[in-house]
Order: structure tokens, then C-alpha cells, then sequence
């Protein structure tokens, strides 16, 4: 069986039933309370699934023996926030080839009560490569880390920190009707370059939220998807890719344009047999402002230095040509920590029509994603309709 084309599909998707602030539930908490609300939206049992994958501090094996799940097939593949997505591709292998029949993707994160979390990786660690050329500079924490590309990509194409703003306000305008969002206040591009420094050139509002939450998905064969209770609104795999670079900023193939989005992108048109002109919505992972703007150029949806204008024109916005992190994206929806999961959820409710924001007419759905500071990247693109 294909595991692309369709043939695979996602019948099942929830996200914790609030995300934002949740000292009530620790890290397998959320796991376990997003993958049950997701069991319940597909009419399955903890009994019918047979695979398992999550990312993180969590391991599969902890969600499965919380849910009373023994699995014959997991997948504790981590690799930063787009993990979620790299086992989008993975299920879908697995169900193709037999390995497993349902899949339950899992993420939950206390990343802002910090219940039962581990310690924070930051910290300079001399036995590793980042800990020797990266860490002792004083690039630790993401925000300080990005700082490199994103004035490279900016000078480059002479872009300034005002295209980055544009992105904030841009996705504040999806998220302010959205009560699960973080940051719903109207704000403007004069207003976010006002903010104070975090790293330059990021002001407060270019930096994502900081929340606690979960999601989860079940994934199955199209053939069986049809017969189940979700069978009206299912949501198939078309494509999909994944790539990896450096560890390190500096190490960069082209600090001005990422590698990995280019190459697991490229995978997944391929695969999907599709273009970008093909897709109705996109979710670009966006922890920082300039994600949106890379992602834009690296998967081929407009040209080198042409990103800026093309959000500051409104296309991204409602009613814009490519709505893009339609739930108010990391910036103003939620972040957990690793983001991916809630870029997948939003991807799927749009394509079953009941997103709170609801682009009309959206059959394709393509979700980017990174991993770590430009380490790793996945791609998936998703639709309502069979090829």
C-alpha cells in the first residue's frame, strides 16, 4: 500500500481540552488527556490501537502504559518541535507496510507550570559541539541563537525588522477571534517594533507565547478510515518529507535560506504530486517571526526577498490568497515547547471545516515544520479529498 496519495488518513484529533495556563496536569497528564479526547473523536478505544510515537521527555512506552495501550509498533522519534509531523510520515509507513494498523501520535508539554518537567537544556555542556563553538558566545537560549540567520536573511534581500512585525500582526488578526489563543489584543506594526529587545532584532511579540497543552492524532488505512464513525470528514495524507542540517547556526549550509524546509518540502510535493500552487492553506511552525518569512521562500510559495510584501500586502491574512497559521500560529495561539502537534491540529480542522477561524473552500493543507535552531525539518501535506 502507498503511503501516500490518500491511502492513509487521519481519523481522529484533539487537542487537550484547554491549553494556556494547566498546573492541574503534568507532561503524561497532558499526553494522556489529549490522546483520549482524540480516541473519542474517532469512536476508538484504547484497545484498538496498536502504535504508539510521541517526542520528548515523554517515551512512548510511558503514554501507552498510562492508557493501558501495548503496542506492537512505537516510534519515540525526537527532533525538536517538528517531531509531530516527522510521525506523520512514520505512522504512515507503518501502516503501509503492515507494521501497525492504528496510530496514536501524542505531545503534551507543562512548558509554562513546568508540572513534573525536566530540568531546562539550557547551559553550557563542554562535552558537546554546541557546548565548545555555540554555547560560550552566549548562544543558549532559541532566541539568542536565531538572532544569526534572521539578520543575514534580512540584510540579504533588504528586508528590515518592520517584515517582521508584519508577520506578528498579520497572525495576531487570526487569533484574536479565537478564545483558545494566548494574545488576542488588536496591535499594530508600530506597536510590536515599540516592544523591548529580547534579542535584537526580536522584539517581545516576535518571540512565541510560553503555554502549557497537548494534541493528538490516529491515523489508520483510508480503506478501514471508511467504515469508521469519521468516515464523512476524513483527512488524507498526500506527502510527505523530513531532512536534517547542522547542530550548530553557524554551521548553516546558507544562513539566509534553510536546507531542510527545502528539501523535505521538495519531498512532499513529489510525493503528494502537487506544487505549491496547489495548496489552499499553510501552516508555517513559527516560534519566531522570521520562520513564516523563511518558510514562504524556502517551499517556493513566492520569490527570494518577496516575503515581506507578500504578508505586509494582506495575502496571509483573512480573506488573503494563502491563509497561513490561521489559529494565530506560536506567536499568539499557544507553544508548548515544541509546536508542531497544534500546527497539525489547526491544518485539520480547517480541512474538516470547523477551525474557529474558517478559511472557506480549503481541500489542501501543507504544515512546515523545524526542529531545534534550524536543525531538522518535516513536512506534510494533508486534504480532504482523495487524488
Amino acid at each position: 500500500m502507498n503511503m501516500h496519495r490518500g491511502a492513509v488518513a487521519i481519523v481522529g484529533a484533539a487537542e487537550t481540552t484547554t491549553v494556556g495556563v494547566r498546573p492541574d496536569r503534568s507532561y503524561v497528564g497532558l499526553h494522556c488527556e489529549a490522546a483520549r479526547n482524540a480516541l473519542a473523536d474517532a469512536g476508538l478505544r484504547p484497545i484498538d490501537v496498536d502504535g504508539v510515537a510521541t517526542a520528548g521527555p515523554v517515551f512512548p512506552w510511558e503514554v501507552s502504559d498510562a492508557l493501558g495501550i501495548r503496542p506492537r509498533w512505537i516510534d519515540g522519534t525526537h527532533i525538536g518541535g517538528t517531531s509531530f509531523i516527522a510521525h506523520i510520515r512514520h505512522a504512515a509507513a507503518a501502516i503501509a507496510t503492515g507494521a501497525a494498523e492504528v496510530v496514536l501520535i501524542t505531545h503534551g508539554e507543562s512548558g509554562r507550570s513546568m508540572i513534573a518537567a525536566p530540568p531546562l537544556p539550557f547551559g553550557t555542556d563542554f562535552s558537546t559541539v554546541t557546548g565548545q563553538f555555540q554555547d560560550v558566545y552566549g548562544a543558549i537560549a532559541p532566541y539568542a541563537t536565531f538572532t544569526t540567520p534572521v539578520l543575514a536573511f534580512l540584510e540579504e534581500r533588504g528586508m528590515h525588522r518592520r517584515d517582521l512585525a508584519e508577520v506578528v500582526v498579520a497572525q495576531r488578526e487570526w487569533a484574536m477571534p479565537n478564545e483558545r489563543a494566548s494574545r488576542r489584543e488588536p496591535i499594530t506594526v508600530d506597536e510590536v517594533l515599540a516592544q523591548r529587545d529580547l534579542a535584537y532584532p526580536f522584539t517581545k511579540d516576535m518571540v512565541c507565547v510560553v503555554t502549557d497543552g497537548g494534541g493528538a492524532l490516529i491515523l489508520t488505512s483510508a480503506a478501514r478510515a471508511r467504515s469508521m464513525r469519521n468516515a464523512d470528514r476524513l483527512v488524507h495524507v498526500l506527502g510527505s518529507g523530513e531532512s536534517a542540517e547542522s547542530t550548530l547556526i553557524v554551521e548553516m549550509d546558507d544562513l539566509g535560506s534553510f536546507g531542510a524546509f527545502r528539501r523535505s518540502s521538495a519531498d512532499a510535493f513529489r510525493a503528494a504530486r502537487l506544487g505549491p500552487a496547489d495548496i489552499d492553506h499553510l501552516m508555517v511552525y513559527d516560534a519566531f517571526a522570521h520562520l513564516p518569512l523563511y518558510g514562504l521562500e524556502d517551499l517556493g510559495f513566492v520569490g527570494f526577498g518577496e516575503s515581506g510584501a507578500f504578508i505586509a500586502d494582506g495575502h496571509t491574512r483573512p480573506g488573503g490568497t494563502l491563509p497561513m497559521n490561521t489559529n494565530g500560529g506560536g506567536l499568539s495561539y499557544t507553544h508548548s515547547g515544541m509546536y508542531g502537534m497544534f500546527a497539525l491540529q489547526e491544518a485539520v480542522r480547517q480541512l474538516r471545516g470547523e477551525a474557529c477561524v474558517q478559511v472557506e473552500g480549503v481541500t489542501t493543507s501543507l504544515v512546515q515544520g523545524v526542529g531545534a535552531m534550524f536543525s531538522a525539518a518535516a513536512t506534510v501535506i494533508l486534504s480532504n479529498e482523495l487524488p
